[in-house]
């Protein structure tokens, strides 16, 4: 099972990215039962929770801080789950990460990417 995360970079304040994370080893049956949360981690502070949606998609939650700007969305059937991120403030500025985690049998699952790197600067 991996997560590879992509479309981090640099980008001026008040500009957007479209961050995928892209899910193999899964199979279709399994991936629609993880909830897949983006996360992140800037320099000298503990890691967040930016958003997550549930299994089915029907379910989605975000930070306070990036309600009406970001929205996640998944693809079942590509495996591929997006944080699209509008209006970027300097404080986005940070390594995203991909996560996916299900409970199963008295166990949890879960999963990282890499992570991505977005800057945000002018």
């Amino acid at each position: 099972v991996q997560l590879v995360e992509t479309g981090g970079g640099l980008v001026q304040p008040g500009g957007s990215l479209r961050l995928s994370c892209a899910a193999s080893g899964f199979t279709f049956s399994s991936y629609v039962m993880y909830t897949i949360t983006w996360y992140r981690q800037a320099p000298g502070k503990e890691r967040e929770l930016v958003a997550s949606v549930t299994s089915a998609g029907s379910s989605t939650n975000y930070a306070d801080s990036v309600k009406g700007r970001f929205t996640i969305s998944r693809d079942n059937v590509k495996q591929w789950v997006y944080l699209q991120m509008n209006n970027l403030k300097p404080e986005d500025t940070a390594v995203y990460y991909c996560n996916a985690k299900r409970p199963l049998s008295g166990r949890v699952y879960d999963y990282w990417g890499q992570g991505t790197q977005v800057t945000v600067s002018s």
